[in-house]
């Protein structure tokens, strides 16, 4: 710990680290991760906006049925 504070913002882990927050954002970037599996929506492959909004959801439909009950 005291590395880290005299380290400072030249790397490492900062001192306040909140395991809530970090927790949070690991599952929203897992999550993003899933979804660019989907080649169609990795590579923007539809050029309108709603399209590629419908994609997202279907995505994410998939991804939702494919996960274990529990």
């Amino acid at each position: 710990m005291a590395n880290r504070r005299r380290r400072g913002t030249h790397g490492g882990r900062p001192p306040a680290f909140g395991k809530d927050i970090y927790r949070d954002r690991n599952v929203v970037e897992r999550w993003f991760a899933r979804l660019k599996q989907f080649r169609a929506i990795a590579t923007r492959f539809d050029e309108l906006a709603d399209r590629y909004r419908a994609g997202i959801v279907m995505a994410a439909l998939v991804l939702w049925l494919r996960e274990p009950a529990g």
